[in-house]
C-alpha cells in the first residue's frame, strides 16, 4: 500500500471533485420536483451521464458509477484499499451462484456487476468447485454454504452461512487495515448490519440459535447480548438499542421501516465524514468512492418514488444525508 504522502496529489484532486458532488439542497430540489423526468434532467445539468446519452436513468446511474471507477484508475491508486467496499457484492453473487448451480435452474440468481466476479465466473467457481479462485476470506465458507443448500434446499440457511461470513470478512479486513478509513467503515457496515439483521429477526419471531449464527462479532456492542434481547422480541431490542449507543436507531425504527433503512445507509456516511479534513492519506478517496455510491443510490430512490407518484413527504423519508 502506498505512503500516506504518496496519496497528496490525488486527494488534491478529489477535493477538486468532491465540490460536484450532490449536497443535501440539490437532494431537496430533487424531491421538490414535479416527475422523474424534471430530476433526470436536474442532474444531467449537473453532468451525469454522457453526451448524447438519453433519459433513461439506469444508464445514467450505470454511466455514473463506471465513472467513479475510472477517476480511480486515472489517478493510479493501488486498488486494494477498495476492496471491503465490495465484499457484499461479492458474497451477494456467491450466493446466487450456489442457488443456481444447487438448485439446476429452478433458480435464477440476480446478481451484481462486478470486473472480476460477476455471474459468469461466479457460477464457474461453484461448478468447478475451483474455490481457489476466490479471495481466501470466501474459501471457507463456500463448500459449507453448497452442501447445506444440496441437501436441505433451504436458501436463507445459505444465505444466513455466507452473510455471516460477509461480515466476519469485513470485521477482519477493518481491524487488518492501516487506514482509518477503512477500519471505521468496516465497525460501523458490521455494527448497523447486525442491527438491521437482529432488528428483522425479533420482527419474524427467530430462534436465538438463528441470531446467533447470523450475527457477526464487532466492538460496538456484545452482539451476545443482542441475540438474546432479539430473541425476546423488538421491544426488548428497542429498550437494548439506546443502552449499546444507538439510540437513533431506536428512534428510526420508531418512525418508520423507510426512516429506519435511511438511518442504516446515514450511518456509513457519517463513519466516513471525518475524511473530508485529511490531507495526505487514503481516507478521502475511499470516503468519495462511499459519497458517491450513496448519492447515485439517492438519486435512484427519488427516481423511483417520481415514477411511482409517491408524495414528498413519503420520499424526503427515503432519502439519504449527502457527504458535502
Amino acid at each position: 500500500m502506498a505512503s500516506d504522502w504518496e496519496y497528496t496529489y490525488a486527494v488534491a484532486r478529489i477535493r477538486v471533485l468532491e465540490t460536484k458532488l450532490l449536497t443535501d439542497a440539490d437532494v431537496n430540489t430533487m424531491v421538490g420536483a414535479k416527475d422523474a423526468k424534471t430530476v433526470i434532467t436536474y442532474l444531467k445539468d449537473k453532468g451525469w451521464g454522457d453526451v448524447g446519452v438519453g433519459d433513461d436513468p439506469e444508464e445514467i446511474l450505470s454511466i455514473e458509477e463506471k465513472k467513479i471507477w475510472d477517476t480511480m484508475h486515472e489517478m493510479h491508486v493501488d486498488f486494494s484499499v477498495f476492496d471491503v467496499l465490495s465484499f457484499p457484492d461479492i458474497y451477494h453473487n456467491l450466493k446466487a451462484a450456489i442457488k443456481d448451480v444447487c438448485l439446476s435452474g429452478d433458480h435464477i440468481g440476480a446478481y451484481i456487476s462486478h470486473d472480476k466476479y460477476g455471474r459468469d465466473e461466479m457460477l464457474r467457481i461453484v461448478r468447478d468447485k475451483d474455490y481457489s479462485a476466490l479471495p481466501e476470506h470466501m474459501r471457507a465458507v463456500v463448500p459449507e454454504a453448497y452442501d447445506a443448500m444440496l441437501h436441505t434446499r433451504d436458501g436463507q440457511l445459505c444465505d444466513i452461512m455466507v452473510d455471516r461470513a460477509c461480515l466476519d470478512a469485513i470485521e477482519a479486513a477493518g481491524q487488518k487495515s492501516d487506514a482509518k478509513v477503512i477500519r471505521d467503515y468496516a465497525e460501523s457496515c458490521v455494527a448497523v448490519t447486525n442491527i438491521k439483521i437482529a432488528v428483522r429477526a425479533a420482527k419474524t419471531g427467530k430462534s436465538l440459535d438463528f441470531l446467533q449464527k447470523a450475527l457477526s462479532p464487532c466492538k460496538s456492542f456484545d452482539v451476545r447480548q443482542m441475540a438474546q434481547a432479539a430473541n425476546a422480541g423488538i421491544d426488548s431490542l428497542m429498550e437494548f438499542l439506546p443502552q449499546a449507543g444507538f439510540a437513533e436507531a431506536q428512534e428510526a425504527l420508531k418512525d418508520s421501516p423507510s426512516a429506519f433503512e435511511r438511518w442504516c445507509d446515514n450511518a456509513q456516511i457519517r463513519a466516513v465524514k471525518p475524511m473530508k479534513y485529511e490531507v495526505c492519506s487514503v481516507g478521502p478517496l475511499v470516503a468519495y468512492v462511499i459519497a458517491r455510491q450513496n448519492e447515485i443510490k439517492t438519486a435512484r430512490i427519488i427516481i423511483t418514488c417520481k415514477e411511482n407518484n409517491l408524495p414528498e413527504d413519503a420520499i424526503r423519508e427515503r432519502t439519504r444525508e449527502m457527504y458535502v
